[in-house]
């Protein structure tokens, strides 16, 4: 089989504000990749670029996108680790667009065997809840979105902070008080702390029975992981800290972190996605599948990753949900209060519609 052509299209979703340490969203600006083979076969991929994060735009992974395509037309879509090597070899990081490549590659393997891409990775079904996330906002107006998620059925909470240590201590009391104890809490502080606000702030909120903590600090401070695990009792979650196996391995040795947060964003797709997830779990570490704003076709893909690894074992597969007000996804996973579900359809089941994708700038290498 050979790659005869591919089509690169920005994939511009209209949002509500999202607010988070870093950054604040107003649309989801993102990248589709659709790879065309001599068998027939086409598969789909998707990214979510956050600059802040990755550093990456949606500029930048249309540009290189074109670069990759070239690379990899005329070649072999099923020999996946050869064609991300290649990527690999031609320029570093841009792990954001790569991983569009790679799911467009897994979609095409999965398809050829004309199994769902969930079984290609050696998976079964399995129960997917996710949580949903509070952006930040005043704590007053974050207790009452709290109310309102509980009301449509939400069991699981993922609050963002990271703003101001004292302002973030009064938004998990609020959002506690609002939501009651039988809610599972999570906070993620986007690398927005210091260490002595992160100590201040996540002894002071421990008293609300916090699952986890993501990313409390800038990855520039990872050395004082190990003694912030010391001083607080809630569970750290690396995040913005591990981009790759590499990564992972590093913080896990320094006793850095309890959880780890994978991304296809950060690790240039699902096949280095499952890289961090073996670390994890060699370790006895459980991993947090999570996004960027992904519409519901990375997220689907996603799904896939989540059943074909046991150790993934928290699930933040809320990006589509985070404010879009536009679904231009055909098939996929389906939300079903707040549990996930796939058909079982051959590859990753899920296409953007043509009719959107005419309005999108694109262009076919």
């Amino acid at each position: 089989m050979k790659i005869t052509s591919i089509d690169i299209a920005r994939l511009t979703i209209p949002m509500e504000p999202f607010v988070i340490a870093t950054e604040t969203c107003y649309e989801a600006q993102n990248i589709y990749i659709r790879i065309h083979t001599d068998a027939g076969i086409t598969g789909v991929g998707e990214c979510s670029a956050f600059p802040m994060l990755v550093g990456e735009t949606q500029d930048t992974c249309f540009y290189i996108g074109k670069d990759l395509a070239k690379i990899i037309k005329g070649k072999n879509p099923l020999d996946i680790a050869t064609r991300l090597k290649e990527f690999n070899a031609y320029i570093a990081f841009n792990s954001t667009i790569k991983s569009a490549f790679d799911m467009a590659l897994h979609d095409i393997s999965a398809k050829d065997k004309n199994i769902p891409l969930y079984k290609f990775l050696g998976g079964n079904k399995k129960t997917i809840q996710t949580d949903l996330t509070i952006g930040i906002d005043s704590p007053v107006n974050m207790a009452e979105k709290a109310k309102r998620f509980i009301a449509d059925g939400v069991k699981i909470i993922k609050i963002k902070l990271g703003k101001n240590g004292e302002e973030d201590i009064e938004r998990v009391r609020l959002i506690r008080e609002a939501v009651g104890t039988s809610i599972q809490l999570r906070v993620d502080a986007n690398q927005g702390w210091d260490y002595p606000t992160a100590v201040k702030t996540l002894q002071t909120i421990e008293k609300y029975t916090i699952g986890f903590c993501e990313q409390p600090m800038h990855h520039q401070l990872d050395e004082w992981l190990p003694e912030l695990r010391k001083q607080v009792k809630i569970p750290i979650m690396a995040d913005e800290s591990v981009f790759d196996h590499h990564d992972a391995e590093r913080l896990i040795k320094t006793n850095s972190c309890d959880y780890i947060n994978i991304k296809l964003a950060k690790s240039g797709g699902i096949l280095e996605a499952i890289e961090i997830a073996n670390t994890a779990q060699k370790y006895n570490m459980a991993c947090m599948l999570g996004g960027m704003v992904e519409s519901r076709l990375a997220l689907t893909a996603k799904v896939h990753l989540a059943m074909a690894h046991n150790n993934i074992k928290f699930y933040d597969l809320d990006t589509c949900l985070l404010g879009h007000l536009e679904d231009p996804v055909i098939g996929g996973a389906v939300y079903n209060n707040y549990f996930l579900e796939l058909e079982d359809k051959p590859g990753i089941g899920a296409d953007i519609s043509e009719e959107f994708l005419q309005r999108m700038e694109s262009i076919t290498v």
